[in-house]
């Protein structure tokens, strides 16, 4: 078998199209294949479909997958068509998009690498500039989030996570039953929730069918979801619940450390020993929350630990235990822990209706943490729209077979 009969089946090229010939320099680790179309052809319009007669040709280059160490490439004369009906057109060839210097299968390995490694890591890699995988990437992302369908969503989750440090976010919507997300824009206001309504609505979903949503105790969330998304029914999720009572905890350990003596010393490096669940507790740290826990040392801290305790399992033993719970709180002489009770009862019909709803955006936290990770590895985006570009890429279940075509079967 010749190598250009070769190099012709493993391209997947048909008539017109065929491979003239190979050029191999091992010498500068590089390989050339030349394509071009049967004399006389007659190649369709881009508009219409009509096959056309040539009308003239413009020599093209694609970076190609490498062969074995070497840098591939494919070199072909793509002609322009002259069309009765819409004029001369440059014909589209198919292995590769318009306007692209590579081709749909090193496209795909692209988009292949991307969630798992930093771009510029991909692009030392493959001896390319950032800036080029970057605009392969966000074409890939559009093109396939404008044919995301979001019909029949009905439970949606909505959470920030940090862009940048300082108060840099990118507020994310989640679609909790498919467990993919949906929407990602800068911000954490209400606009991002109304910003998410209407791209829901563009992707064939009804804003009116969402009948449960997911999020933390953010007025500005509340008030957006109650003006966008009308029907839904809120519940505060159980992470950031919890997570008043545990600030609440904290805050009253630094206070008590901070007036020093020897209760400030017991506290003194023991943070984690009371943050964290007893279950997941060194033997040196449950020694530690045990000591501070003693009722006869008199420690605010004390208290407040096992105020939390307590909390955890009114909050498993449903909303009697959990008004019982605030009522304690709200008497334990302990500032913290009482405008955490007060925050609970502020938002009572939200936090209780997780007893019925049974929805958390806890899936939120698990696309967190892949979300950190790539940007940790990337050491930070340069803007916003990398990041969510990031973000979709990663959790979104975008379908890239329209555009990469049956390149990247």
């Amino acid at each position: 078998m010749k190598d250009t009969d070769l190099f012709q089946m493993a391209l997947g090229l048909v008539p017109p199209w065929l491979v003239q010939e190979s050029i191999f320099q091992p010498s500068e680790k590089l390989l050339e294949i030349r394509i071009d179309f049967a004399r006389g052809s007659r190649l369709p319009c881009p508009e219409c479909g009509v096959g056309c007669p040539v009308h003239d040709t413009t020599e093209k280059r694609w970076r190609h997958l490498d062969f074995f160490q070497h840098q591939a490439y494919l070199v072909a004369r793509v002609p322009r068509v002259q069309c009765g009906q819409h004029g001369v057109k440059q014909v589209a060839v198919p292995w590769a998009r318009p306007g692209s210097g590579f081709t749909l299968l090193f496209e795909g390995l692209i988009l292949a690498m991307a969630p798992h490694m930093a771009v510029k890591r991909i692009a030392a890699l493959i001896h390319e500039h950032d800036t080029l995988v970057w605009r392969v990437i966000r074409h890939h992302v559009r093109e396939a989030r404008s044919r995301a369908d979001h019909r029949g969503v009905t439970t949606m989750a909505f959470d920030e996570t940090a862009a940048r440090r300082g108060h840099d976010y990118v507020t994310i919507a989640v679609d909790v039953l498919q467990r993919r997300v949906l929407f990602a824009c800068p911000g954490r206001d209400g606009a991002t929730i109304a910003a998410a309504a209407a791209d829901l609505r563009r992707h064939g979903g009804d804003p009116s069918a969402v009948t449960s949503v997911a999020c933390d105790l953010s007025p500005a969330f509340t008030a957006g979801i109650t003006r966008h998304l009308p029907n839904a029914e809120i519940t505060y999720d159980r992470f950031h619940v919890t997570q008043l009572v545990t600030v609440a905890l904290e805050e009253t350990r630094r206070e008590e450390q901070r007036r020093g003596g020897w209760k400030g010393g017991l506290l003194k490096g023991n943070r984690w020993a009371l943050l964290r669940n007893p279950d997941n507790h060194s033997p040196s740290q449950a020694k530690a929350a045990e000591l501070i826990a003693m009722p006869d040392l008199h420690l605010k801290t004390g208290r407040a630990y096992r105020l939390k305790l307590a909390f955890q399992t009114a909050y498993a033993d449903g909303p009697g235990a959990l008004q019982r719970w605030c009522r304690w709180a709200a008497r334990s002489r302990l500032p913290a822990m009482a405008k955490a009770a007060r925050s609970i009862r502020n938002h009572w019909d939200g936090i209780v209706r997780w007893f019925t709803s049974n929805i958390t955006s806890a899936i939120m936290e698990g696309f967190n943490s892949l979300f950190q990770a790539a940007k940790s590895r990337a050491r930070g985006y340069r803007n916003h729209q990398y990041f969510i570009d990031m973000i979709y890429l990663i959790g979104a279940k975008l379908d890239f077979s329209a555009s990469l075509g049956t390149h990247t079967k």
